[in-house]
């Protein structure tokens, strides 16, 4: 308990002193937030989709091959509902409290869109890997991402024996194919203008902290995708004299060796850090 005492007052201090702070999210944040990929919550929010396919956690769901357009739009109308437009999570919330006032900066692999559900400045965040909120050609015939919440509205009202009527399958506009989600699952995923801009405004950030006091905020990060966040992260730990790495992470909170005295590292409850380095760190 004492050591868990010091590695709070630490991260406090490293947050306090920092001139910037670069918060790198996985999907354990969203998890730990409340969004419900397996358990109770997706038993009862997809009850109909789970007796009809089997499914058996929200991940594997969203792979599944529907046999038809109508199947798969009314799948994922409830999903995006559910995760991309309800209330903002409140450990979203709580993040945006102590780093507000300070010159931040957002990179994620997440594509549920919290950081800017919860207030964040969406100039200041990249999402690498896509959104909820957009569809794109399923063969990005042409560099243009769509809107789909009022699509997502008329597809939940009319849905009917997990099937949404066929006038409302979203088409291309331009070759009239199938539409598909903009998320990076393979090599027909759209970076559009807008990706690109927030990917120069990364680097543009990346740029100005480097002989700053930087605070690298990297909470659930895994292995999935590490070169995104978490090797880039322990990189620029261990190149820059005035950098400390947070790492919270409930399952791999371990750092490499060159950087251990430069990172602090938690595998404790993320809510309850969040609040105790919050209480003093604004």
């Amino acid at each position: 308990m004492e050591e868990y005492k010091i590695r709070i007052q630490n991260a406090k201090q490293a947050i306090k002193n920092a001139d910037y702070i670069l918060i790198g999210a996985g999907d354990g944040l969203s998890t730990a937030a409340g969004l419900e990929y397996n358990g109770e919550g997706f038993q009862r929010d997809y009850k109909e989709f789970i007796e009809k396919y089997h499914f058996e956690d929200l991940y594997t769901a969203s792979f599944y091959p529907f046999s038809s357009q109508e199947e798969k739009w009314a799948f994922w109308a409830r999903l995006i509902k559910l995760n991309r437009f309800g209330e903002p999570l409140k450990l979203y919330q709580e993040l945006l409290e102590f780093v507000k006032d300070k010159n931040y900066f957002v990179i994620t692999t997440n594509v549920d869109g919290q950081f800017e559900t919860a207030g964040f400045d969406k100039e200041k965040i990249f999402a690498v890997q896509g959104d909820y909120r957009f569809l794109q050609c399923e063969n990005a015939c042409h560099n243009k991402l769509y809107d789909n919440q009022e699509m997502v509205e008329e597809w939940l009202k009319h849905t009917k024996d997990c099937k949404i009527p066929s006038h409302l399958v979203p088409k291309c506009p331009v070759c009239g194919g199938n539409m598909e989600m903009n998320l990076r699952k393979d090599g027909n995923f759209i970076q559009d203008e807008n990706w690109y801009k927030q990917a120069q405004k990364y680097d543009q950030f990346l740029e100005k902290i480097e002989d700053k006091n930087v605070v690298l905020l990297e909470i659930g990060v895994g292995f999935n995708t590490p070169g995104i966040i978490r090797f880039p992260f322990e990189q620029m730990t261990y190149q820059h004299l005035r950098t400390t790495l947070i790492r919270i992470n409930k399952d791999y909170p371990m750092v490499s060796q060159e950087i251990q005295n430069k990172a602090i590292s938690f595998d404790e409850d993320i809510h309850q850090i969040i609040a105790e380095v919050k209480e003093k760190s604004l």
